[in-house]
C-alpha cells in the first residue's frame, strides 16, 4: 500500500512540473482573463511588441465581441480598448476560416470610429484606431506571417507620398496621416515556422504553439508565465478550457474535410461539363457540399455561411 501511495505521488508530482510549462492559449486568454485590470500588463507587452511602441491600455471598451454569445463558442474572440494616447484598439482572433474576412475587419474599424464620435462633433474628435488579427488560417497569399497595412496618399505619375508641410500643420491640420488613419496587422499564425530571435519571434511562438521560454524578458510574455499558467485552473476550469480546444480541432476538422470533399466533387463536375460555366456551377456545387457536410457535423448555420458564402436560406434547403 506504501508502495502504491508512493508511486501516486510520483504520477501526481509528474503531472504537476509538466502542466508548470504549458500555458493557456492566447485566445481563451483573452476571453476569460486579459480583460481584467490585473491582467492588462500581459496585453501592453503583447501590443507594445506588435505596435512597435510601448502601449498601456487604460479601460476595456464594451463591444459586441466582448460579449458572451451562444453561437459564437470558439470561432472569434476579440477585445476593443483604449490606450493611455486615447486610441481605439481591436485585437480579434480568429480560429476558422471565414468568407468576406477583410471586409469584416474594415467595417469593425469603421464602426469603433463612428461609436466614439457624437452627432455634430468636430472632426478632430475621431479617434486613430488599431485592427490587430491573429489568424488561425490562411488568407491570401504572401510569404510573411505578418503584414501591416494603413492610408497612404501616393502620386500617380511621380510616385511621391502626399505630407503636410509646417504651416498646413500649424494652420489646417492639426494631426499627420499616420496619426489619424487606422492601421491594420495580420498575423498568420500558421506561417510562423523560424526560430524565435526577436521579441515578435517569441510572441510568434507562443501564439502558435503557446511554448514561452523561462529566461524570457519580452513585454507581456514575462508576465504570462505567471498569470496564463495551465496548471492555475481549477479542475473544473481545465475542463471548460480543454473542451474549447477540443472544439476548435473538431470545427476545423469538419471544414477542411467538407472543403476539400465539395470542391473535389465541384471541379469533377466542372470537368465533365467541359465549359467555364460548367466549371462555375460545379464550384458552386462544391460550396454547397461542403455547407451539407458541415451541417452534418453540427456546424452551426451562421459559421457554414461564413465560411461558404451561401445564403441561411440556401443552407437550410439542403
Amino acid at each position: 500500500m506504501k508502495k502504491e501511495e508512493s508511486d501516486l505521488k510520483i504520477m501526481e508530482e509528474m503531472e504537476r512540473k509538466e502542466l508548470q510549462d504549458r500555458y493557456i492559449r492566447f485566445d481563451w486568454a483573452i476571453k476569460r482573463l486579459l480583460r481584467q485590470k490585473a491582467n492588462f500588463d500581459v496585453l501592453d507587452g503583447f501590443l507594445t511588441v506588435m505596435l512597435n511602441e510601448e502601449i498601456k491600455i487604460v479601460e476595456i471598451l464594451e463591444s459586441e465581441g466582448n460579449q458572451e454569445r451562444a453561437d459564437d463558442k470558439f470561432n472569434r474572440v476579440d477585445i476593443k480598448a483604449l490606450n493611455s494616447k486615447g486610441e481605439i484598439i481591436i485585437v480579434e482572433i480568429q480560429n476558422t476560416r471565414e468568407i468576406n474576412y477583410l471586409e469584416r475587419i474594415l467595417y469593425g474599424v469603421a464602426k469603433a470610429i463612428t461609436e466614439h464620435i457624437s452627432l455634430g462633433e468636430d472632426y478632430d474628435k475621431i479617434k486613430k484606431v488599431y485592427s490587430i488579427s491573429v489568424l488561425y488560417f490562411d488568407i491570401g497569399i504572401g510569404t510573411d506571417y505578418i503584414y501591416h497595412g494603413q492610408n497612404h496618399f501616393v502620386g500617380v505619375h511621380t510616385g511621391d507620398q502626399l505630407r503636410v508641410n509646417e504651416r498646413e500643420r500649424n494652420v489646417l491640420v492639426s494631426r499627420l496621416p499616420a496619426e489619424i488613419f487606422p492601421e491594420y496587422i495580420l498575423i498568420r499564425v500558421n506561417e510562423f515556422d523560424k526560430v524565435a530571435l526577436t521579441p515578435l519571434d517569441e510572441w510568434m511562438e507562443y501564439l502558435k504553439d503557446g511554448t514561452i521560454r523561462p529566461d524570457t524578458t519580452v513585454p507581456g510574455l514575462k508576465e504570462a508565465r505567471e498569470k496564463l499558467k495551465f496548471y492555475s485552473m481549477s479542475p473544473a476550469e481545465r475542463l471548460v478550457y480543454i473542451r474549447h480546444l477540443e472544439d476548435i480541432n473538431i470545427q476545423n476538422n469538419a471544414i477542411y474535410t467538407s472543403k476539400l470533399e465539395g470542391i473535389a466533387e465541384g471541379k469533377a463536375e466542372g470537368k465533365a461539363e467541359g465549359l467555364e460555366e460548367g466549371k462555375a456551377e460545379g464550384f458552386a456545387e462544391g460550396m454547397r457540399q461542403v455547407a451539407s457536410k458541415m451541417k452534418e457535423t453540427g456546424v452551426d448555420m451562421a459559421t457554414i455561411a461564413r465560411c461558404t458564402g451561401l445564403s441561411e436560406e440556401t443552407i437550410r434547403s439542403l
